[in-house]
């Protein structure tokens, strides 16, 4: 039987160098790993994120791919990739979902769990 399946973890990171608090920007950089554990080939698609700061402002982003990538991972290859956001306030969380066609044609969602931007932590592992 074929699953489809793919876990992901993110690492997070406040860029104090690339903030302006006095501005109310902070700057936050994040690292995904998208793992295929599933028995399928599949290619993620696309990606739909929803961010939120603390004073309740939310920002929702989608699009294509990842980073100008549309990953084709075959079971038990990983994809890595960095990227970045900014608030309005010194925390804020993300999650999302990724959107992905396995080589067999069947579709299916990916959800990324909520995780934490943060400006006091340094870096925070997050496994889903």
């Amino acid at each position: 039987m074929s699953t489809y399946k793919f876990e992901v973890a993110v690492t997070t990171q406040y860029i104090s160098e690339q903030s302006e608090p006095e501005e109310h920007s902070y700057a936050f950089a994040y690292t995904i790993t998208v793992n295929n554990t599933g028995t399928v080939p599949a290619q993620l698609i696309s990606r739909h994120w929803v961010i939120i700061d603390a004073s309740g402002h939310t920002e929702e982003v989608k699009g294509l791919g990842v980073v100008g990538h549309q990953p084709l991972l075959k079971p038990g290859e990983s994809f890595q990739y960095s990227s970045g956001c900014r608030l309005r306030t010194a925390s804020g969380t993300m999650h999302g979902s990724y959107f992905c066609v396995a080589e067999d044609g069947e579709r299916f969602e990916v959800p990324v769990s909520l995780f934490v931007l943060e400006a006091d932590t340094p870096g925070a592992r997050v496994l889903h």
